[in-house]
């Protein structure tokens, strides 16, 4: 397993970030994701706007009384690919050796 073995896509902060918080919460709003990550409107929405275009997650947008709200959801492929990302992860981190004692930091 190496590092290269992980999706690009999702091995990115902002993007694992967005599709961790959406495999937590379920559906989650622009305002929501920007306040949690810490972003930019430009930055969340250019990383949004990526996951959409492969297929990771949706996009819905609906009127609360006059007010236009977007929420995101992980599509079926994106919660696959998730797991996926994280099994593949999770193996390289057991595959590192451990520093002995004598190792430096």
């Amino acid at each position: 397993m190496e590092i290269l073995d992980l999706d690009p896509i999702i091995h990115e902060r902002v993007r694992l970030g967005i599709m961790t918080l959406l495999l937590q919460a379920g559906e989650l709003d622009f305002g929501t994701l920007k306040r949690e990550l810490g972003v930019t409107d430009g930055n969340l929405a250019q990383h949004l706007r990526v996951l959409e275009e492969h297929g990771l997650i949706e996009v819905h947008k609906a009127f609360v009384g006059r007010r236009p709200r977007t929420t995101y959801t992980l599509t079926p492929e994106g919660r696959r690919r998730l797991w996926e990302y994280l099994e593949r992860l999770s193996a390289l981190l057991r595959s590192l050796k451990k520093p002995g004692p004598r190792a430096r930091r």
